[in-house]
């Protein structure tokens, strides 16, 4: 979304500056048009200052509100990281936050990082208006954290296979079974299914057809 401004200055040059210590950006960080030339008059009489229209980029508001609360947010929680905010399509964005020791921003198996996106979620869209669904992540931790999913998933169907017989993987939240269930959903020999209640929902990958495997896959999670 751009917006503008429009400045004044001796000259357009100062007019320019103006406009960037006003915004606090960069000169290849906007576009100038200029709206009337300087003119010096005569001996300093009847001279007119230049006139300019600056146009910049601005975040829209979805995005500074999601900015304002993970910064705050951040602040509280003794954290230095920095939030990176890019949209997407369908009144999405995804955030991911960088900076040093990310560990407790993340949590165990990205609990923390949950909780924080969780939260995020609600601040931002009860203001109501459209729906705006924030996605966050950490040095791309989830992204990391789905890729050894997939590898623990395929390695441990491959010894269900050649065992013959049932394995249960260490407890998990929603997102991750999903992962599991997804990469599995064409592995030839094993089918999957959950078992147990939160927290310590777990994936069973189980040997050959059962009936868990004609189970609808969204009930899976």
């Amino acid at each position: 979304m751009y917006k503008s401004i429009e400045t004044t200055g001796k000259t357009e040059e100062e007019a320019i500056n103006a406009a960037l210590a006003l915004l606090g950006l960069k000169r290849d960080e906007i576009s100038v048009e200029i709206l009337e030339r300087a003119k010096p008059g005569f001996l300093g009489i009847g001279s007119t200052p230049a006139k300019i229209k600056v146009y910049y980029k601005a975040e829209d508001e979805a995005v500074v509100r999601t900015r304002e609360f993970l910064e705050g947010l951040l602040v509280r929680m003794g954290s230095d990281a920095t939030v990176e905010i890019t949209p997407r399509d369908d009144n999405a964005l995804y955030v991911n936050l960088k900076g040093d020791n990310l560990g407790p921003l993340i949590g165990r198996r990205g609990e923390t990082l949950d909780a924080i996106q969780h939260l995020a979620n609600f601040a931002v869209n009860r203001s109501g208006g459209p729906h705006i669904k924030i996605s966050i992540d950490a040095e791309d931790y989830r992204q990391k954290r789905e890729q050894s999913l997939v590898a623990l998933a395929r390695k441990v169907a491959g010894k269900v296979v050649k065992y013959r017989r049932n394995m249960t993987l260490e407890p998990m939240n929603s997102y991750e079974r999903h992962v599991i269930h997804s990469s599995l959903q064409d592995f030839e020999g094993v089918t999957t299914y959950s078992v147990g209640t939160e927290p310590n929902r777990r994936v069973v990958i189980a040997y050959g057809r059962s009936r868990a495997a004609r189970q609808d896959f969204r009930s899976k999670r």
